[in-house]
């Protein structure tokens, strides 16, 4: 349980044990509508799907407010980056952690999802990188590449 109170649903990390295994190459997580419960927005199809699809689900998520409000949401999404070395010596994986929280998200979900994150981050074992993602640059393929590959990627 996190220190909001909000649980895991447990297919979170049956989705993440497909990651893990190269089945899937991303997940996206949101709050139920209810605040109470982590739970999967969407998969990718298999192991190739296209980055910019990815993006633009984070980018497009909507969360509603108590009030029936719809505003841009919080998510949180796990990624199978893959990258070749600059150095020539092959190709790597990195299995990373974003916590996406746009900065005109309203003010409860962003608390919510950012007091909720390390319930979901403990279920999940074997990320590699946690970031941070606050506006569209930050979640930038070639940006998110420099920072997962530590400048080593090609």
């Amino acid at each position: 349980m996190s220190q909001s109170g909000v649980q895991v649903d447990p297919e979170c990390r049956r989705a993440f044990d497909k990651l893990m295994s190269r089945q899937l190459r991303y997940i996206i997580y949101k709050l139920s509508d209810d605040f109470k419960e982590i739970v999967i927005e969407s998969t990718s199809e298999g192991a190739t799907e296209n980055y910019d699809e990815f993006r633009e689900k984070l980018v497009n998520a909507q969360t509603k407010s108590a009030s029936g409000a719809i505003s841009k949401g919080p998510r949180y999404a796990v990624y199978d980056f893959e990258y070749k070395l600059a150095s020539g010596e092959g190709s790597r994986n990195k299995v990373t952690f974003i916590a996406w929280s746009p900065d005109d998200a309203g003010i409860k979900s962003k608390m919510v999802y950012a007091s909720s994150k390390e319930a979901l981050k403990r279920s999940l074992s074997g990320i590699a990188v946690e970031l941070q993602a606050n506006e569209q640059d930050d979640i930038e393929y070639e940006q998110i590449i420099k920072t997962v590959s530590k400048g080593t990627a090609a």
